[in-house]
């Protein structure tokens, strides 16, 4: 018959059952069910951090805002890297999507020239962005700030599969194009710090046939800075090649990236094949199976460790509101002190603002507080929070304090030092005692900056 011909030509499909075993995908007990400490969280965020957040306007500061959304989200995976590496065809590998009508659109050209979100939901549909941006109660919402255009870019799948219920990927559009930010008409590279900066595991993708590496992938690592401990460099398509050619690529690789990357420790490289199909025979099968296995083991890792990595990521938001808290009453501590009855406000507080130094405004801060330097704010920075908002708006730290509800410095620094550690704690219970150490979540007092620099 016809058909077993159709199937002589068909590359033989590669045994799945080291993906599900790996990732758990057949284990039949419920994923831990962090409800209770969500719940806590989330108050801890309101009751807390909140108040000074908007007392001081930190978010006209950062541009970041933590949503409902944003604490409850699962953890979030993300695909960078040229056109054509194999981006999509690797998701649709680890969820199985090959062959129905879901699968992400693979191809020689540039394909996906959309931000695609996959995430969990009852049966495969597709979700327009304009809706997932209206959803508050997903994490997407501040995208709309980023205007129509991008949200006609922006599309979700909704896929019921395992994995996904404790992850969601994002699959991006290629990145080194050559095509200008004008002519995607909306902010390719502020889009793609956004879901950089939410990222628990980025995933660069290279094809070793092309390894150009240009100014926009230099672009890429500079938007990467901060998140070194994210990235996972991945040289797929490796069965393509000869083993020596392959290792002469691989030496190319890091010849090129060593000089985007300035960490002590190189970021860590897998080399295999994601795709479904069978290795090409007389290439290294079982170094390909085993990368693979590693980079799965790293993606579980990055799910069990999501309730640490989302406290501590508050944690760390807390403590910026914090100092940025600190500095603004400063300025007008400062400003009130130099003020008399005779003098212009504007101006005094123009040479406070033009040359805080001369007023110890930062060094003031160190000195009193256990803040670390590195966690300092840019002065520059100031010139423009306030040129929007006007030193007089603000009020002294001192009189943020209500007979019931308490300060609002003490309620954060309480946050930071006893009640966030002590969530962190509560979760550590039932798990190995030494996953929970103070190395991986920074629960002393300079935590480790796992997230963007400010």
């Amino acid at each position: 018959p016809p058909e077993e011909v159709e199937d002589a030509s068909e590359p033989t499909k590669r045994d799945r059952s080291h993906l599900e075993s790996t990732l758990k995908l057949n284990e039949e007990k419920p994923a831990d069910d962090f409800s209770g400490v969500l719940q806590r969280l989330r108050k801890i965020y309101h009751s807390s951090i909140k108040p000074l957040e908007q007392s001081y306007r930190y978010n006209e500061l950062r541009q970041h805002e933590i949503t409902d959304g944003e604490i409850t989200s699962k953890p979030m995976v993300l695909f960078l890297g040229p056109w054509s590496v194999g981006k999509s065809s690797m998701i649709n590998y680890l969820l199985g999507l090959d062959d129905t009508p879901y699968q992400l659109y693979t191809g020689a050209e540039p394909t996906t020239s959309e931000f695609t979100v996959i995430m969990h939901g009852p049966k495969l549909k597709t979700i327009e962005g304009i809706v997932m941006a209206a959803d508050s109660a997903r994490s997407f919402s501040p995208l709309e700030k980023f205007g129509q255009n991008f949200l006609e870019k922006l599309i979700g799948i909704e896929v019921p599969h395992k994995l996904l219920e404790r992850v969601t990927f994002v699959d991006t559009p290629g990145i080194i194009e050559n095509r200008k930010q004008q002519e995607r008409g909306y902010p390719f590279n502020d889009v793609c710090q956004w879901f950089i900066d939410r990222a628990d595991l980025i995933f660069v993708v290279f094809d070793p046939t092309k390894l150009d590496v240009g100014l926009e992938l230099e672009m890429l690592f500079r938007q990467l800075k901060g998140r070194e401990s994210q990235i996972r460099i991945i040289l797929n398509k490796a069965d393509s090649l000869a083993t020596q050619e392959l290792m002469r690529v691989y030496g190319a690789l890091f010849w090129s990236l060593a000089p985007l990357i300035n960490v002590t420790e190189p970021p860590r490289v897998y080399v295999s094949s994601f795709w479904p199909h069978e290795y090409h025979p007389d290439t290294h099968k079982d170094l390909f199976l085993k990368e693979e296995i590693s980079l799965l083991e790293d993606l579980n890792q990055v799910i069990e460790n999501r309730m640490e990595n989302k406290i501590a990521f508050i944690r760390q938001h807390a403590i910026r509101v914090r100092i940025h808290a600190l500095l603004v009453d400063r300025y007008l501590q400062t400003y009130k002190d130099k003020m008399t009855f005779f003098s212009d406000g504007e101006l005094v507080f123009r040479d406070i603002v033009e040359d805080p130094d001369k007023f110890f405004i930062f060094k003031s801060i160190l000195a009193k507080t256990n803040v670390s330097k590195f966690d300092l704010p840019n002065r520059e920075a100031y010139k423009d929070f306030f040129g929007i908002n006007p030193i007089t708006s603000f009020k002294l730290l001192s009189q943020q304090c209500s007979y019931m509800g308490g300060c609002f410095l003490e309620k954060i620094e309480k946050a930071i030092t006893r009640e966030l550690p002590d969530l962190l704690g509560s979760i550590g219970l039932g798990k190995k005692p030494n996953v929970l150490s103070c190395d991986v979540t920074g629960c002393g007092e300079t935590p480790k900056n796992r997230y963007k620099k400010p």
